[in-house]
């Protein structure tokens, strides 16, 4: 198998198992936990599988005094995305919440155009267009009943502390932390969040059922370690652009679960907005290339000279 064959191979992996967040938290609700409990856990896990791939890679946790305010900054961001996203799904079905979180791409080239002024291209423009339509369409559910507006303020919210996460942890002083360990103590400091939360663990809500320990393992497992790992592997292997053209698999991944294993109903409307959104993402992670292919495309075909009458 070569190079690029498996960069896809990663790439599809990382953004199908972070779609799988409603597969295995939806379970755990329905058994009596609530979404501070479930994330505590799940944070502590994921924290606990991070240390010991460090660990086994035969890296230490040693960090500079000047990460450490920066490195709290990205971690609360990520645990309020997470926190916001897992409390819409008591509001809204989970494959539109996880739909309507990806356009968090777009949130994050308006912040790099109004705040590091970064040109707004025409494909950066026309994708916000796409994803607005999108995010109308899905905002009205069967009938024409308008989805709980709870839900989608929390969504939105959750889309905008992750977008500014993207654009701080891409800061320069955070680049040059190693990923895994720079994920380590995001999940560290983002624990933190929810361990007030949960008054210090004294008001934790453990699944009533045995087996749903399972749920909460591969929580921290598929949608945080191997997801953070595939992803590093698909972008050394095929670059960035690719590899986030790849996880718009996500919002599909959570819609398809939602659909076939919750029972969710999917319209001809709610269709249209996630193949809108996934249109608008694509463009905008894209735009460069799919401008050059375009202008490729338009020299196959030269303009036919007029004959002039005689």
């Amino acid at each position: 198998m070569n190079t690029k064959a498996k960069g896809y191979i990663y790439g599809s992996i990382a953004a199908i198992t972070y779609g799988m967040n409603p597969l295995f938290t939806l379970p755990l609700y329905a058994d009596g936990m609530n979404p501070d409990s479930v994330l505590f856990i799940r944070y502590l896990m994921a924290l606990v599988i991070l240390g010991i791939m460090i660990r086994w890679r035969g890296r230490n946790l040693r960090i500079q005094r000047k990460d450490i305010l920066p490195l709290a900054g990205v971690g609360l961001l990520m645990a309020c995305s997470s926190l916001f996203m897992f409390l819409s799904f008591l509001y809204i079905d989970a494959g539109v919440a996880s739909t309507l979180l990806f356009v968090y791409p777009i949130l994050v080239a308006l912040i790099m155009a109004i705040f590091y002024k970064e040109r707004l291209t025409l494909p950066t423009a026309t994708s916000i267009v796409l994803a607005l339509g999108g995010i109308g369409l899905l905002y009205r559910g069967e009938n024409g009943v308008a989805l709980n507006f709870t839900g989608v303020i929390l969504v939105m919210i959750s889309a905008l502390t992750y977008a500014l996460y993207m654009v701080m942890v891409n800061r320069p002083r955070l680049r040059e932390i190693p990923t895994v360990k720079l994920t380590f103590y995001v999940i560290l400091f983002g624990l933190s969040v929810f361990l007030v939360r949960v008054d210090f663990g004294t008001s934790v809500c453990l699944p009533q059922h045995w087996y749903h320990w399972g749920n909460l393992l591969a929580l921290a497992l598929l949608p945080t370690a191997i997801s953070f790992v595939a992803t590093t592997r698909s972008v050394q292997y095929i670059g960035s652009t690719p590899t986030a053209i790849l996880g718009a698999l996500e919002p599909v991944t959570a819609l398809f679960f939602g659909v076939t294993v919750f029972d969710e109903r999917i319209t001809v409307r709610i269709a249209s907005g996630v193949a809108l959104i996934i249109i608008a993402v694509t463009l905008i992670v894209a735009g460069g290339s799919i401008t050059s292919y375009l202008v490729r495309f338009r020299k196959m075909f030269p303009k036919l000279r007029k004959k002039k009458s005689a």
